[in-house]
């Protein structure tokens, strides 16, 4: 009994057992969220959102002293779980769908820690694997924001409400994908003005869309497609590597983006 209980213990120690076990106490934490009753099922989230807050500053912050560390790399971990409930509720009511998305989930949530990981180690010295670890969680920080953008146009909100809750959930998207790009021990100024300035482009962009005859995907798209253009130039303007080739490629993407929501917009009848 002795050893068993030391082997448990060495396999909690480690790092990568503890990431197995988040991402598979988050999936059930998950599953949970959605076979609970409805009056219950947004205080389920909620509580989703602080396990993987605290989960994610705790299986992180071994050998981090800084706390600023600690808490950036617990946001996308966090804000995808959330994203990944909400948009659950759009999913069609089918087992094969739902199972998919569990599994689906499990895995990212993984790599999220792993990619997260990397960065706590990359804040304090040059790895090889942090470029990778950057465009994993360029990628995923969009699909967070996606789904987010996704499920607040769903409620058919007033546009105004819909600016200011884009707002609220973009900033700290963008504050830490920002941060990846330089990975600095600490908040830097130039990346919370960055921040905040995207996401009330963000903001007000998604304020427009509101007022157009779009259907909840494309809209998102479109806010999506802004934020990977925002991020994108001002993660490469933060590291020095902002060249008119990268402006074009970005523009490029943005303009063809815009022609698709003004071709897809449909009439109001």
């Amino acid at each position: 009994m002795v050893v068993f209980s030391k082997k448990i213990l060495t396999l909690w120690h480690n790092k990568r057992a503890r990431f197995v076990a988040g991402a598979i106490f988050l999936t059930l934490f998950l599953l949970i969220t959605q076979i609970v009753s409805f009056s219950w099922r947004y205080f389920s989230i909620l509580g989703l959102f602080l396990f993987s807050f605290l989960f994610s500053i705790w299986s992180l912050s071994e050998g981090v002293g800084n706390w600023s560390v600690k808490i950036i790399t617990a946001i996308l971990p966090s804000f995808f779980s959330v994203a990944v409930a909400m948009f659950y509720f759009l999913f069609p009511e089918s087992l094969v769908y739902q199972v998919f998305l569990l599994i689906a989930f499990g895995l990212v949530i993984y790599i999220i820690f792993l990619t997260e990981n990397i960065f706590t180690v990359a804040a304090m010295r040059t790895i090889a694997l942090s470029r990778a670890a950057q465009t994993v969680g360029f990628l995923i920080t969009l699909l967070t924001a996606f789904f987010c953008y996704n499920t607040i146009f769903s409620f058919r909100l007033f546009g105004w409400w819909n600016a200011l809750l884009i707002l609220a959930v973009s900033f700290p998207l963008f504050f830490q994908v920002l941060w990846s790009a330089k990975l600095e021990e600490g908040f830097d100024s130039k990346t919370l003005l960055f921040s905040l300035i995207f996401s009330l482009i963000v903001g007000e962009l998604s304020l427009i869309v509101s007022f157009f005859p779009v259907n909840v995907l494309t809209g998102s798209l479109f806010l999506t497609c802004a934020a990977y253009i925002l991020i994108g130039l001002g993660s490469a303007y933060l590291v020095g590597r902002l060249f008119r080739q990268t402006v074009k490629e970005y523009l490029v993407v943005g303009g063809l983006m815009f022609l698709f929501l003004l071709i897809t917009t449909s009439r109001r009848g």
